[in-house]
């Protein structure tokens, strides 16, 4: 992941594009930094071509008199003078016995591993300088093909670019600083030759003043000679012109200005906390529990599955030759919203796309092509299929609950309109389950039980069941019946086992058993019950499919849910365009699209709601946006030739072009991973097959079902349950509950990278820590819809090793 060190200052030099001067340029950098009295280090990670042009050399070549402070190295040298993917390639096809082509991985990694070598062999308490120098353009492929901007962003070094000089340099240059722009880079300075003919600098420079970038021109250099020792000494002229002894030139202001860049950016990182705590109001967090600058989460960057964090308020990790950032795993996928890790280059195109097209664009009554794609694919092939005719976009999550409980309200309010007064209208309320949560806004609160998440202004409608649960225990699936459902069944235990985990999913065979009749019978009698004893009118069923997240990572029996879904539509034929008896939502802003494995609950229920809503996961963690499906009946609620009989609610940035394109997007790449083959691998450990061949109950997870086996046994471990991206493990206390701290005091030393003799899997091979979110006695972790397997076994192990440590 990304480097810095206090005591050397690094920088990447990209180029424009190919032979605009990068070595030149760059070996003007090396001379006058080592001029200056530091200690340099260049690397060309690549090179292409015979020995007699190597970069590396002739960097070293370069530097006059200061060669013993310098120190050059290449990591990947092929003779043939191509681009670097072409000439791995090919000299794999030559040799002998054939050698696989770097990954990505492995080449980022043997990028960072010398840097860090550098760091450590680099003199402390003076500054040291490092030069990375790139091959081509900014957008040349590495030795795997991956664009260079893609590859080295992980390693997230500040950079140098250098312009073109030639004709047609200034797009090439300026596109080359936006492509950087969108993958997030840091451009420092941008360096180019002055070519008097087309005076690009002249261009350039004020264009890039208005970013705040300095724009700095030398002279070309001399064309070569072809007699050697001519050559040398013409070279040695030139640079004796442009890095003079005296240090008084452009490129030594250059150098000095990379320093100040350097020391900025340290202050900053370094200031960070002390300003968040006098200046931010976090949200679910008491203020008063973090009052050290050190218990603040500063996070550099991001990327993949990895946060990148400054840890200069605390010990550095041994393992990270003092850098002060070091990678930390996204252990909540960012509040759930991640699917396909930080920072992706395809989002973020997607997002420039829009917004370049479009920026925003007023909604009602128009369209635009994102918002309709978006709308017809999940209507039409998404989690709407086969029941919904319409979208209706907003913000959130929140707030598409919000609309769907309005929805709800007056589809209900229209067909009981003979025996609804208008005062009666605002006393309908809410059957759903305890535990569960649909997000701040006043509506959605007032739509759960009161507990921690409400407010002054609370007002709970409704009625609220106590649900059952599944877990594994001591290796074994387990329902866990509440007190009142566990009084009714023939032997009145509380925990019934079950043949398997993937049994208790089977809805339609498990609606067959005894405890599928006892729950009707329960929830028509408690129905019943709130009826005859004046309760309010029950206007609709707002369930959250299977996993209720904030409420404890709670996995609710889909039996239960199921009856419950049954029960209040009652016995009339359906069909799925058509509500009968109470609208049924699905709050699935959390488990929609795929955060489970499957791309919507319906298809494991067997039945399909009037309503849903999905967030989170469908613009993959880059920006808001909220969808809520709605059948034709409940549509056709909004109908008159009134005005006010509309669904008079909306947003500001309704059908936001940026969301919908980004959404797009998102679904394009979640619908390749769906076939992809590590899902194939992650369903076979589950002994779960293909898609097409699987049972649409098949339930399985990207957590390694041994390991799931192994925790439940753990002392400390009272239960622990694992579906497609989440892990929840509930630790052993007698005071359960969201105020209790002990799965935040097990695990805590977790958060800190530990050194391991096998290799990270973090991006640059660095260890990491792991920052996690608990909900009072349970922990639970989340992964992205792509993180690696191999990522996935080292937090498995990290998880395993602390709770064995902490028996």
């Amino acid at each position: 992941m990304s480097l810095l060190f206090k005591h050397m200052r690094i920088h990447q030099i990209f180029g424009a594009n190919t032979d605009v001067g990068k070595t030149v340029l760059t070996s003007a950098l090396v001379r006058a930094s080592a001029a200056a009295g530091h200690s340099v280090y260049y690397l060309k990670p690549v090179s292409t071509g015979p020995m007699s042009d190597a970069d590396d050399e002739r960097v070293l070549s370069l530097v006059g008199d200061h060669k013993s402070r310098v120190q050059s190295k290449c990591l990947f040298r092929f003779d043939d003078p191509v681009s670097p993917h072409l000439a791995a390639r090919r000299a794999n096809e030559i040799a002998a016995e054939k050698r696989t082509v770097p990954t990505d991985d492995a080449f980022v990694n043997a990028v960072a591993s010398h840097i860090r070598d550098c760091a450590t062999t680099s003199r402390h308490g003076s500054l040291s300088h490092m030069y990375v120098e790139t091959a081509g353009g900014v957008h040349s492929p590495t030795l795997s093909g991956t664009t260079q901007l893609d590859a080295y962003r992980p390693l997230f070094l500040p950079t140098v670019l250098i312009g073109d000089s030639r004709l047609g340099g200034i797009s090439s240059t300026i596109a080359s600083y936006e492509a950087m722009l969108l993958r997030g880079y840091i451009v420092d300075a941008v360096l180019l030759f002055r070519d008097e003919y087309y005076r690009n600098w002249e261009y350039l420079s004020p264009y890039f003043a208005e970013r705040g970038i300095p724009v700095v021109s030398v002279a070309p250099p001399p064309e070569r000679k072809l007699d050697p020792t001519a050559d040398a000494s013409l070279t040695e002229s030139y640079y004796q012109d442009i890095v003079p002894a005296n240090g008084s030139s452009a490129i030594f202001d250059v150098v000095k200005h990379l320093d100040n860049c350097h020391a900025r950016r340290l202050a900053e990182l370094d200031s960070m906390p002390r300003r968040t705590l006098d200046t931010i109001w976090w949200p679910f967090v008491q203020h008063g529990h973090v009052q050290r600058e050190a218990d603040v989460n500063v996070i550099d960057s991001a990327w993949g599955d990895f946060f990148s964090v400054y840890n200069g308020k605390r010990p550095a990790s041994p393992s990270s030759a003092s850098s002060i950032l070091e990678p930390q795993f996204d252990g909540s996928a960012s509040w759930w919203t991640q699917a396909i890790g930080h920072a992706h280059p395809s989002l973020a195109l997607a997002a420039a796309r829009a917004a370049g097209r479009y920026g925003h664009v007023m909604f009602p009554e128009a369209t635009h092509l994102p918002a309709l794609k978006l709308a017809e694919r999940l209507v039409h092939d998404g989690p709407g299929r086969g029941w919904a005719s319409r979208a209706f976009f907003s913000d959130d999550g929140s707030t598409g609950m919000e609309v769907a409980i309005k929805m709800a309200l007056r589809a209900f309010a229209t067909r009981e309109a003979g025996q609804l007064g208008g005062a009666r209208r605002k006393d309908l309320g809410i059957l759903g389950l305890k535990g569960s949560y649909h997000g701040d806004t006043i509506g959605a609160m007032d739509a759960c039980e009161e507990g921690v998440y409400t407010c002054e202004w609370h007002d709970a409608k409704g009625y609220w069941f106590d649900p059952p649960t599944v877990s594994v225990r001591k290796g074994k699936t387990v329902v866990t019946l509440p007190p009142a459902i566990a009084a009714e069944t023939a032997d009145g235990r509380a925990d019934v086992e079950t043949v398997s985990l993937s049994w208790t999913y089977n809805i339609e065979e498990r609606l067959k058993s005894p405890l599928a009749a006892t729950y009707r019978e329960y929830i028509e009698r408690s129905l019943q019950k709130l009826k005859d004893g004046n309760g309010p009118t029950i206007a609709a069923l707002i369930l959250e499919p299977l996993v209720m997240g904030a409420g404890g990572m709670i996995f609710v029996d889909p039996l239960f849910q199921r009856v419950l879904i049954d029960v209040v539509r009652g016995p009339s034929p359906r069909t799925p365009s058509e509500w009968s008896g109470l609208p049924v939502i699905f709050d699935e802003v959390f488990i929609g699209l795929y955060r489970l494995g499957l791309q919507t609950s319906s298809t494991l229920f067997g039945t399909t709601p009037d309503i849903s809503v999905n967030a989170k996961i469908l613009t993959g963690g880059l920006v808001p946006l909220a969808v809520t499906l709605a059948s034709d009946s409940i549509y056709r609620a909004f109908l008159s030739d009134s005005k006010v009989d509309a669904l008079l609610h909306g947003h500001s940035y309704t059908a936001y072009p940026v969301g919908c394109e980004v959404a797009n997007e998102t679904l394009d790449i979640i619908e390749k991973l769906a076939t992809s083959e590590p899902w194939r691998e992650a369903r076979e450990k589950w002994k779960v097959p293909e898609p097409e061949k699987a049972s649409p109950t098949a339930v399985w997870s990207f957590w390694d079902p041994n390991f799931v086996h192994v925790v439940s046994h753990m002392e400390n471990v009272a239960e622990v349950m694992a579906f497609g991206t989440v892990l929840g493990i509930k630790v052993k206390d007698d005071s359960a509950g969201y105020q209790s701290h002990s799965a935040r005091a097990l695990l805590e030393s977790i958060k800190t990278a530990v050194e391991t003799e096998a290799l990270s899997p973090a991006p640059g091979g660095s260890p990491f820590g792991i920052h996690y979110r608990t909900l009072g006695n349970v922990a639970y972790f989340m992964l992205s819809l792509n993180t690696p397997a191999s990522v996935v076994r080292s937090v498995e192990e990290r998880v395993w090793t602390v709770l064995q440590n902490r028996r």
